[in-house]
């Protein structure tokens, strides 16, 4: 599973983090992360993983395409 620049942005914004934060939970570089937002870059599969990882341990939800559009959300805490 992959994710969209649209879906970074928007988990990142969730967060309230920047792309500095989310270089530091993915271990990928900020300029990556940047370049990728804006559409200018596909990182390689590993590196899109390593940035979903990130995201998902600090509670975002990435929602695939399933017919009803691509998103993400904050779960809720138990």
């Amino acid at each position: 599973m992959s994710i969209s620049p649209a879906q970074c942005r928007g988990a990142r914004g969730l967060l309230g983090w920047s792309q500095a934060d989310l270089s530091k939970a993915s271990k990928t570089a900020t300029k990556t992360i940047a370049d990728f937002e804006r559409g200018a870059r596909e990182p390689n599969p590993r590196t899109l993983e390593d940035e979903r990882e990130g995201l998902e341990k600090a509670g975002i939800e990435i929602i695939d395409e399933n017919g009803g559009g691509a998103g993400v959300r904050l779960r809720k805490n138990k």
